[in-house]
């Protein structure tokens, strides 16, 4: 609030930006959100020129941007690359408050979904245990990169206070 408005209308816009619920009380105006950027110079860069986050925090919930997982030579590196993916998505989730127990959804995008499934599928089952988010999984012509076979878009809830 502008500190030149007058007391008595800084609590009226107070009070009317609170939204009513069905039975009469009121919830605070949603905070802000929190934006997380990668921490090394060449990924943050890369985001800032095309505009988007690694993570948004709205309140208690967590929207990861989706991240590519490239293509592999052969089976062994197709594993590591899921692998890897999946552990810096959980390295996000934790600078953003959550963990993999508070995923609530993920959404993968495949370019050849019977091809990577099996590698995927591998990797997603050691980090998601039950009970177990939702899950849309969507065969796509091609992802942003080229050489992507898998684009993996996570939204999870921060993590309660223990």
């Amino acid at each position: 609030m502008p500190k030149s408005l007058p007391p008595i209308v800084a609590a009226i816009a107070l009070l009317s930006s609170a939204s009513a619920m069905a039975d009469g009380h009121t919830e605070p105006a949603p905070t802000g959100k929190q934006v997380l950027m990668p921490e090394e110079e060449g990924p943050r860069a890369f985001m800032e020129e095309f505009g988007f986050s690694e993570a948004v925090i709205h309140g208690d919930t967590v929207y990861l941007s989706g991240v590519i997982v490239g293509s592999a030579k052969d089976e062994a590196s197709q594993a590591a690359a899921f692998d890897g993916t999946f552990d810096y998505l959980g390295k996000v989730l934790e600078r953003a408050g959550s963990s993999w127990d508070d995923v609530l959804e993920i959404t993968s995008f495949h370019t050849d979904i019977e091809q990577s499934a099996p590698a995927f599928m591998a990797a997603r089952n050691k980090v998601i245990k039950a009970p177990f988010p939702a899950w849309t999984a969507i065969d796509v012509d091609r992802l942003y990169t080229p050489d992507g076979i898998v684009e993996i878009k996570i939204v999870a809830r921060v993590s309660p206070v223990k």
